[in-house]
């Protein structure tokens, strides 16, 4: 995959399977220039004590495309893991970068909370759809909507497909996208 780089955008539910699919893709391809936007990651610079309001939710998503954009453009290949539960976040993404994919990671509130639970994770705060409660604290599915594309490049039902299955799927997409493979 040499042309010119390209980012997707893995979205879905917290729980949904989004970074687990996002490392399976990087393994995949691993010999490319790859970079992965993980939100919390970043979200953990840009508002370092977050208030997961809608405001700040609206500079944390541009920046995570503005970053995705500015890699692309230096030749590297961009994964951004991040809900975006806005649909406005991923279109200006895809305003912003040429060579853009959006990958909906499909999977019913009830499994994502189930795999919420007991998830390990590096970046994310545990226990959130827990703290969905508090009267601060807004959770896409929950409290605030979750906004799903009305026509994302792939789909990915996490619920039928393993993660292994779904990188496939995906890897096999950005050829056909981006690559004319």
């Amino acid at each position: 995959m040499n042309a010119m780089a390209w980012a997707i955008w893995i979205t879905g539910l917290p729980g949904s399977g989004k970074t687990t699919i996002t490392r399976e893709v990087q393994h995949l391809l691993s010999g490319e220039r790859l970079k992965i936007l993980q939100l919390e990651e970043v979200r953990k610079i840009v508002t370092p004590q977050p208030k997961y309001t809608e405001e700040e939710r609206d500079i944390v998503y541009a920046s995570l495309a503005y970053m995705a954009k500015v890699l692309t453009e230096c030749g590297i290949n961009v994964i951004v893991d991040a809900t975006a539960n806005r649909k406005r976040y991923r279109d200006l993404a895809r305003q912003l970068i040429p060579n853009f994919a959006e990958i909906y990671v499909k999977c019913t509130l009830e499994i994502c909370i189930e795999r919420e639970s007991t998830r390990v994770t590096k970046y994310s705060p545990k226990g959130i759809y827990k703290s969905a409660g508090a009267k601060s604290t807004t959770v896409p599915g929950i409290n605030v909507p979750y906004e799903e594309s009305n026509n994302p490049e792939v789909v990915i039902d996490s619920e039928k497909i393993d993660p292994q299955e779904a990188a496939e799927s995906i890897v096999k997409r950005i050829g056909e996208l981006f690559n004319g493979n």
